[in-house]
């Protein structure tokens, strides 16, 4: 069997555990048990591997808890952000799970230990909640202990089951695997509410590979509105460790889905000394003042969505908008989250944001912050993308990347919009697509009906409109017509009908002829 087979074969058992376990439960509802269980799983081979060291003479899940001395916990503690006990590891409490009457019991205290275990330890932010939403008393499992237990219990029985090996390198990237295409199924299947905090994984490519382009290493990366954490992991992805030298960084408004951006920082190996990932509302209670600037952002914030705006009478002086002398509408945030991005970008560094197409040529105070954008050459590129690429919307989104580093002050467009591959009931970028934006933008060049980079003096006669259609010129595929050709054929087809209306005339006259001898 082959490594995509094997994937294949691996996300066809993740899925059947999520769909048959549940029964009447909300898939939307029931994710957090099959992904907390998952992860679960995760920490608790991560944590045995780490302390076997290596060594195949020691299991750490066969070990008695009483062996623990307190300077073996504060040692992993202060390494892996957290402690577990043998008899807390997922495997051990999996193979009683059919039989223990107290599961749910017993779940809710090992997660309680799990997460006060690095009280008073750094990593106590990154740790605390991350089982909240893993709720083991929630009537949704049942109405009884009983259904409570007998569900939890194919959970952990249908998560050990699955065929993820040995726990090392590789097996790593198929726990990562695993969590984010239950993710990605779960938005898809969730509508608008699961695509608003997951950006596919194909889009993610291409975020990341612009933010970072050019770029031998970048100070530490960002993402204002983090989501699940699927942008900031394909900056892992894509380039070596070693290249984001501080870590990943984020804020998150739900709360749910912050704990799932923070599970899936531990599910790709990144430990908590390398991410941060807070809970709040960016706009108007930002984190990360102190860590900034940021040489990489990366951001899909929501689209057009309200925030208090000018009914804050201090926002107009926030160092983040104030230069802009307008705030975003109170209706449409979304200028707010890139003048916010721009605020917190090195001077050599790139952001590269999702954006509603609508900001791009809308008048009033967006025409303004276009302007304020154009006139201090922040823009370097807006590149607009094909419809129905994300989850939960069909609309054709725009990507602007931003610079504080240009060298000319030419706007770069990029018409992508023709670029997709029809999926099942998305459009997707394959690889050639990313690719072929990626040498449209390293390059620069105008290209027929994909890229045009357009003077200052252009755009400020067009009333600071950075509408990609504005610029470049859609490819005409109507049918090239020979008139001549055309009337020359519609003058036979005519000629034809016409003996064939006076060849039904004749015969029609002959039968009322034949009648009337009859």
């Amino acid at each position: 069997m082959t490594s995509l087979q094997q994937r294949a074969e691996l996300h066809r058992q993740i899925w059947a555990i999520a769909n048959d376990v549940r029964g009447s439960v909300d898939g939307w509802d029931f994710k957090q048990y099959v992904l907390g269980a998952l992860f679960y799983r995760f920490i608790s081979e991560n944590f045995s591997s780490y302390i076997e060291a290596g060594d195949d003479s020691v299991s750490y899940a066969a070990l008695d808890d009483s062996i623990i001395t307190h300077d073996i916990k504060d040692d992993a503690i202060k390494t892996k952000g957290y402690f577990i006990y043998p008899s807390q590891l997922f495997g051990n409490v999996a193979a009683k799970a059919n039989t223990n009457d107290r599961l749910n019991a017993d779940l809710n205290s090992i997660f309680v230990a799990i997460e006060s275990s690095a009280y008073g330890y750094p990593s106590e932010a990154d740790i605390k909640g991350l089982f909240a939403d893993f709720d083991t008393t929630s009537n949704r499992l049942g109405n009884t202990v009983k259904d409570k237990n007998s569900r939890l219990s194919a959970v952990l029985k249908g998560v050990e089951g699955l065929t993820l090996g040995n726990f090392d390198a590789h097996q790593i990237d198929l726990f990562g695997d695993a969590y984010e295409f239950l993710i990605s199924n779960y938005a898809a299947n969730a509508g608008k509410s699961g695509g608003e905090f997951f950006t596919p994984q194909h889009v993610s490519k291409l975020i990341a590979q612009l933010a970072m382009h050019g770029q031998t290493r970048v100070n530490k990366i960002y993402d204002p509105a983090a989501g699940s954490g699927s942008l900031l992991l394909q900056a892992k992805k894509h380039f070596d460790n070693h290249i984001i030298e501080e870590g990943f960084y984020g804020q998150e408004i739900n709360h749910t889905t912050f704990n799932l951006a923070r599970m899936n920082m531990f599910l790709h190996n990144i430990n908590y000394d390398k991410f941060n990932i807070m809970l709040g509302n960016t706009l108007t209670e930002p984190h990360f003042g102190d860590e900034k600037p940021f040489d990489a952002i990366v951001s899909n914030p929501p689209y057009s969505v309200k925030w208090i705006g000018s009914d804050d009478p201090t926002l107009i002086n926030d160092e983040r908008f104030a230069p802009a002398g307008v705030l975003a509408p109170k209706s449409k945030a979304d200028f707010a989250f890139v003048l916010h991005a721009l605020n917190y970008l090195s001077a050599r560094g790139r952001a590269a944001i999702v954006c509603f197409p609508g900001i791009f040529y809308r008048a009033g105070a967006e025409q303004k912050i276009r302007q304020y954008l154009v006139d201090n050459n922040y823009v370097e590129t807006v590149i607009s993308l094909a419809p129905n690429l994300f989850f939960g919307t069909t609309i054709a989104v725009n990507i602007l990347v931003l610079s504080k580093h240009k060298t000319d002050t030419d706007v770069q467009f990029i018409d992508a919009s023709k670029l997709f591959k029809k999926e099942s009931n998305n459009n997707i970028l394959t690889d050639e697509h990313i690719n072929q934006i990626m040498q449209a933008f390293e390059s620069k060049a105008d290209i027929d009906h994909l890229a045009k980079s357009v003077p200052f003096e252009a755009i400020t006669a067009n009333d600071y409109s950075l509408s990609v259609s504005s610029y470049v010129e859609a490819k005409d595929n109507r049918e090239i017509v020979d008139i001549t050709e055309l009337n020359a054929a519609l003058k036979t087809t005519v000629g034809k009908i016409d003996q064939l209306r006076k060849d039904i005339d004749a015969i029609v006259a002959d039968l009322e002829g034949s009648g009337a001898r009859a």
